[in-house]
């Protein structure tokens, strides 16, 4: 059998991975989404900002940008799945998800920076574990997780900086 052949057979495999990918990521946005929005028009209005606090219009198509990106680099992954051990990369990856949501949780519907500062620091190593664990598989996979590590660094400051200005 060539190699066409398998690849063939692969695809529609493969699309179905690609949406289920797609499918998680996004709920994961929407849940958190959904958390953010039990505050955003009411106790997040109050707060006092730090200097350097992007607009809120932004944070909708980076996040939206970035999720994409987690879907693809998952999906990569698991891609590689009968060639590399994917199992626990994929689970790392399933933990930063969630606490990914958790941040929204704590931040916005529990209304604790304090909380979600402290929650967001591991936020962080997962993300790092995950960019390591997916290296391992698929260089360009880890790769597209560096944006969400370097947005979830600033959020990291800045989530810092209104826990200090509000307490």
């Amino acid at each position: 059998m060539s190699t066409t052949i398998m690849k063939e057979q692969r695809t529609p495999v493969e699309l179905v991975g690609l949406v289920v990918s797609l499918v998680l990521c996004f709920a994961a946005a929407g849940i958190g989404g959904w958390l953010t929005s039990l505050s955003i028009n009411g106790w997040y209005r109050t707060l006092m900002m730090p200097s350097f606090a992007p607009p809120d219009w932004i944070f909708g198509p980076v996040w939206t940008a970035l999720y994409l990106m987690m879907a693809v680099a998952a999906w990569l992954v698991w891609r590689e799945r009968r060639v590399r051990p994917a199992t626990v990369p994929l689970a790392i990856f399933a933990g930063q998800l969630i606490l990914n949501i958790a941040w929204s949780g704590l931040f916005f519907a529990l209304q604790s920076p304090g909380l979600a500062a402290g929650e967001v620091v591991l936020l962080w190593l997962a993300i790092l574990a995950t960019i390591i664990a997916f290296r391992r598989v698929s260089s360009f996979a880890a790769t597209l997780l560096v944006p969400y590590l370097l947005w979830v660094s600033f959020a990291t400051v800045l989530n810092f900086a209104i826990w200090r200005l509000n307490t």
